[in-house]
């Protein structure tokens, strides 16, 4: 639930050490290795692997209630163009014989990720989520799934209560609760001022929110006991897409902290990923733990549970 606001620093250790902090805590843990014989597949557009079809279509139920939030950035805008226009090293939407050309307007950007704890299952939490893709910022996020042995209780050291979403931010020193106060401070600081409508609503945002999460049956709410990774996962992803939401509650069920860079349409981000890898496809994560870097919203399921669920 949402609670009272606190605009301090955290009383214990600077927020910007967050990611130091975890690598010293969990620095006896035992090394990790991909399972054996595993081999990263190959990227496949718009498939859906059969036993992940319910997945899918449980997760997309979001799309409606929440009517696409979460799917574009801030400012976004597409048109029509030619084939020729756009050039073999740039990413565009090319789908039925159509290129578009997609655009937006970003606010500043932060230096260092924004941190957040918070979990898959809470309404309060996916508003915070929904404006992160929305002004297309990337998060480490710390996952604290009910019954999880780690981050909820660094939340209760740091803010003093546990409460999600908990949000720090290591630029400024600010940290809060409440997810209608982070949504304003997010956009007043990275964004035009303005907050989104479909996040401006009150209870009917809340009530919008727990419809869309119905299909999927508290997932990525409870904790599954789970390696500790040394650093966190990469994870390319945004909000709308079933496809990483599926991903997404299996990282917070294994409570595997993530650094979430932001891919709504409109995103610069894709861009970059294009440039990097000749291919726009998301999810998409690296594991520096394992050295995995892999596509397929199904496979990286199987690869995360394989790796990190505890026999």
């Amino acid at each position: 639930m949402a609670g009272v606001v606190g605009l301090r620093p955290p009383p214990v250790s600077p927020p910007s050490v967050a990611g130091r902090s975890l690598r010293r805590h969990l620095s006896e843990k035992p090394s990790l290795s991909p399972p054996p014989g595993f081999k990263a597949p190959k990227p496949k557009r718009f498939a859906v692997r059969p036993d992940k079809l319910l997945d899918v279509l449980g997760a997309s139920l979001a799309l409606p209630f929440r009517l696409g939030t979460g799917v574009f950035v801030s400012g976004y805008s597409a048109s029509l163009v030619s084939e020729a226009d756009i050039p073999s090293d740039q990413y565009a939407l090319r789908i039925a014989g159509l290129t578009v050309k997609e655009t937006s307007k970003l606010g500043p950007r932060p230096e260092k990720p924004i941190e957040i704890y918070e979990f898959e299952g809470c309404p309060f939490c996916r508003k915070v989520r929904e404006i992160v893709s929305i002004l297309d910022l990337d998060v480490l996020y710390y996952p604290c799934p009910r019954n999880s042995p780690q981050f909820r209780l660094k939340v209760l050291q740091i803010g003093g209560k546990q409460q999600f979403p908990y949000m720090v931010d290591p630029n400024t020193g600010v940290s809060m609760y409440e997810s209608d106060e982070i949504i304003k401070y997010l956009v007043q600081k990275y964004g035009d001022g303005t907050v989104p409508l479909m996040l401006s609503l009150g209870l009917l945002t809340t009530l919008t929110k727990g419809f869309a999460m119905v299909g999927r049956l508290g997932k990525g709410s409870a904790y599954t006991p789970a390696k500790a990774p040394l650093e966190p996962i990469e994870l390319w992803a945004y909000e709308g897409s079933p496809f990483c939401k599926i991903v997404r509650e299996v990282l917070v069920e294994l409570e595997l902290p993530h650094l979430f860079h932001s891919t709504a349409r409109g995103s610069p981000k894709r861009q970059e990923l294009f440039e990097r890898l000749g291919h726009f496809q998301v999810p998409y994560i690296e594991d520096p733990n394992t050295g995995v870097k892999m596509f397929e919203s199904a496979e990286i399921v199987d690869y995360l549970t394989a790796t990190y669920v505890i026999p």
